[in-house]
């Protein structure tokens, strides 16, 4: 059956208007005055509805340290519903030489039929060998145009510059896109070593040995081989101002380069990592959090397009996974829970305080995401796109804690907080998926998603 969306106030990249939303089936088939329409009927009076949020930066069930993140394609897809988000594009970690396939089939294996919510995959190159560079190619047939190097966490995911140079010349050549993880790997490596030779073994130290001159060097390297290259390059998950600098340096140049930050930049800081009893491990992320001035220069980034969009890198781990590095910070796992939180708190740190309008805010969390990565169906509130929409109503708080969060941890970064807004409903391909608390649907409605840079032109603005 048809459903309409009605009375609410239809927000896009570029615009916002009262309007109603024809859904049929699995489309968007028309916005705007509709009137009666033989179609079941949603109240969205007195809400926004914006394009489903796409988070292009997540890693569910994630290998890392001995462990996995604790969410996977079912429940982290869940608490990415009940947090207005549609798609997510994930990251598939080469496990081992000689190829990328086994790698992307084992994440799609364990996708098909868990996931609540549309997704794509990323490929991560950990071992950047002949039989690797053969399986680039195919992976664009099989729907993934990106892929990713780490520049740190020598000897386990790291791969070193005459390596990450193939790569930026083979994804220039296949049209495709390389993403960067930008810390110098080898640097940190030596302060972990005199900082655990020192008896320091705090989460803090976690921050302390992976400095913000650490990552804008990495981060200015990685812009200079693409310039070298001429190959487009995207920076994940810029946490402070330097490293912004060094983006903007090279769109300065003409260099092809984009770049994004992550939520928990903006609603956190290093002083997190210095929670007592061993609360600081729940906020060991890497690159870590950084000291607060940093959270307005991300902001003038995003205002000056230096950077783009804002995502979670969402890899989550309870307390018993952060427990692995009670004495010894460099063995806590990396990762924060934040995937349900992104539309409230940019919501409430963004448009509620005066830095963004909603119209930014979708175009940072859905519709440029949406062009970048080449998911063409997705991003936009208009005919023809995927019905994927998001209901949100800006006057019913939301209350944190681990009885509303839906993500697979024991414990809510945000416990005790609250929000101006909520997200109400949130629809996936034309299906409720979420609905004031609930989750609807069974495990598998969530569709793998092939990708395209050729077709990411074809992603409306609107």
């Amino acid at each position: 059956m048809k459903k309409l969306i009605q009375g609410g106030t239809v927000v896009t990249a570029t615009h916002s208007s009262a309007a109603d939303v024809l859904v049929d089936g699995e489309e968007i088939a028309a916005v705007g005055a509709l009137g009666d329409v033989d179609a079941e009927v949603v109240d969205a009076s007195g809400c926004y509805v914006l394009p489903g949020l796409i988070d292009n930066h997540t890693h569910m069930a994630m290998p890392f340290g001995g462990t996995r993140s604790i969410d996977d394609y079912d429940t982290g897809t869940r608490a990415a519903a009940a947090g207005g988000t549609t798609c997510i594009v994930d990251f598939v970690i080469q496990q081992q030489p000689n190829g990328l396939r086994s790698s992307f089939e084992e994440w799609s294996e364990r996708a098909a039929g868990a996931a609540h919510v549309d997704y794509g995959f990323h490929v991560a190159i950990t071992q950047a060998d002949e039989g690797t560079f053969a399986d680039m190619e195919p992976m664009l047939e099989e729907g993934v145009c990106s892929f990713k190097v780490f520049l740190a966490y020598k000897g386990v995911l790291m791969i070193d510059d005459d390596l990450f140079l193939r790569v930026l010349e083979t994804t220039r050549d296949l049209n495709a896109l390389t993403m960067v993880h930008c810390e110098n790997g080898h640097a940190i490596d030596v302060l972990v070593e005199r900082a655990l030779a020192a008896g320091q073994t705090d989460p803090i130290h976690h921050a302390h040995t992976r400095p913000e001159i650490l990552e804008a060097e990495a981060t200015h390297r990685s812009v200079r081989l693409a310039e070298l290259a001429r190959a487009p390059v995207y920076i994940v998950h810029v946490t402070c101002g330097l490293a912004a600098d060094e983006i903007a340096a090279g769109k300065t140049r003409g260099v092809p380069v984009y770049g994004e930050t992550c939520l928990q930049y903006l609603t956190n800081t290093i002083e997190d990592l210095e929670r007592p009893d061993f609360e600081g491990a729940r906020y060991v992320c890497s690159p870590p959090l950084r000291a607060e001035r940093n959270q307005e220069l991300l902001w003038s980034a995003l205002d000056r397009g230096v950077l783009e969009s804002v995502s979670t890198d969402h890899c989550p781990f309870n307390s018993e996974q952060k427990a692995l590095g009670r004495d010894d910070f460099s063995k806590i796992p990396n990762g924060l829970a934040m995937i349900q939180h992104r539309l409230v708190k940019l919501w409430d740190l963004g448009v509620a305080g005066g830095r963004i309008t909603p119209e930014e805010l979708v175009d940072m969390t859905s519709t440029t995401i949406a062009r970048r990565f080449g998911l063409a169906r997705k991003g936009a509130v208009a005919p023809g796109k995927d019905a994927d929409l998001v209901v949100f109503d800006p006057s019913t708080p939301f209350e944190f804690s681990t009885q509303t969060s839906h993500m697979n941890v024991d414990y809510d970064l945000f416990d005790g907080e609250s929000s101006t807004g909520s997200v109400r409903q949130t629809f996936c391909r034309g299906e409720l998926v979420y609905d004031r608390g609930e989750i609807l649907t069974a495990p598998g409605h969530g569709r793998y998603v092939p990708r395209s840079l050729s077709t990411a032109t074809a992603v409306a603005a609107s």
